[in-house]
């Protein structure tokens, strides 16, 4: 998955260093499009402070192995080299298709995502400063203090014995995926898998078990898996206007996503290959 980047290890405990020459510094422009070489992104794909020259107020975000990476938190550098294009974080996955880089766009997109959507105070409209001492956003006139967002989402493996419930979205992302939803205030997790699996399939489940979970950057989430059963015939209802394609398929007729970064892709996998030791 995106996060399987060992040996190597990102390090995001907030230290508020000051940025040297050689330091990747992250470009976003206001489409949230990162700055990234033109001729190489398998290994220090992104500019430095040297090439940018003179960052607007940079902000440790994290390190990845011995690399330190910065956000400029405006969209336009000063200056820059040539040999820079910008791509999406969408686009940067089908080009490399996983990878410590990868992840480190991933990582920086949640964080230049969550800096840009709070730059003034929800409660009294005062500008908002950059906190020296942890990762937040403080207001300076009275006080108030705003942590990155993170938002939990469930992916549910839906099982009927050999079949699973594969679906695909009505818009987005166009490969095979499985029920999937944000969790609702008030909500558990195991209850988010309930109603997302109704409402999307008319599918009602039971044995709910946890699988494994991943950070997902691209929308800010927090993603959970969970395999369940069918819990009845499985008839299914599906939502048209949230999926195009939701039907029940035979282990040897899954066909996999493009790549191996995401978790409902690796629980597709795991289903297919008969790996379901526990949850089944």
């Amino acid at each position: 998955m995106i996060q399987d980047i060992g040996p190597s290890k990102l390090d995001n405990t907030f230290i508020p260093y000051e940025i040297r020459e050689g330091d990747c510094l992250l470009v976003f422009d206001e489409q949230g499009r990162i700055l990234i070489r033109q001729d190489s992104m398998a290994e220090n794909g992104f500019p430095t402070k040297k090439e940018v020259g003179n960052p607007s107020n940079p902000v440790y975000l994290f390190s990845l192995d011995d690399r330190r990476f910065f956000l400029n938190l405006c969209s336009a550098p000063d200056r820059l080299e040539g040999g820079f294009t910008r791509r999406t974080v969408r686009e940067l996955r089908d080009i490399l298709g996983g990878g410590k880089e990868l992840f480190a766009a991933f990582t920086a997109y949640h964080l230049w995502r969550w800096y840009a959507d709070n730059r003034y105070c929800g409660r009294c409209g005062a500008a908002l400063q950059v906190d020296a001492k942890e990762r937040a956003m403080r207001c300076p006139t009275c006080g108030n203090v705003i942590y990155p967002r993170i938002n939990p989402a469930v992916i549910v493996g839906v099982m009927k014995g050999e079949k699973l419930l594969i679906t695909r979205y009505r818009q987005g992302y166009k490969h095979n995926a499985l029920v999937a939803g944000f969790t609702e205030i008030g909500e558990t997790l195991e209850e988010t898998v309930m109603r997302e699996v109704r409402e999307e399939t008319g599918v009602k489940v039971k044995n709910i078990r946890y699988y494994k979970s991943q950070p997902w950057g691209m929308a800010q989430d927090i993603l959970v898996g969970f395999f369940c059963e069918a819990d009845g015939d499985g008839e299914i209802h599906m939502d048209e206007n949230e999926l195009k394609y939701a039907e029940w398929v035979s282990r040897e007729d899954i066909e996999l996503q493009p790549n191996s970064v995401s978790l409902t892709n690796e629980m597709m996998r795991m289903f297919k290959e008969g790996k379901m030791k526990g949850y089944e």
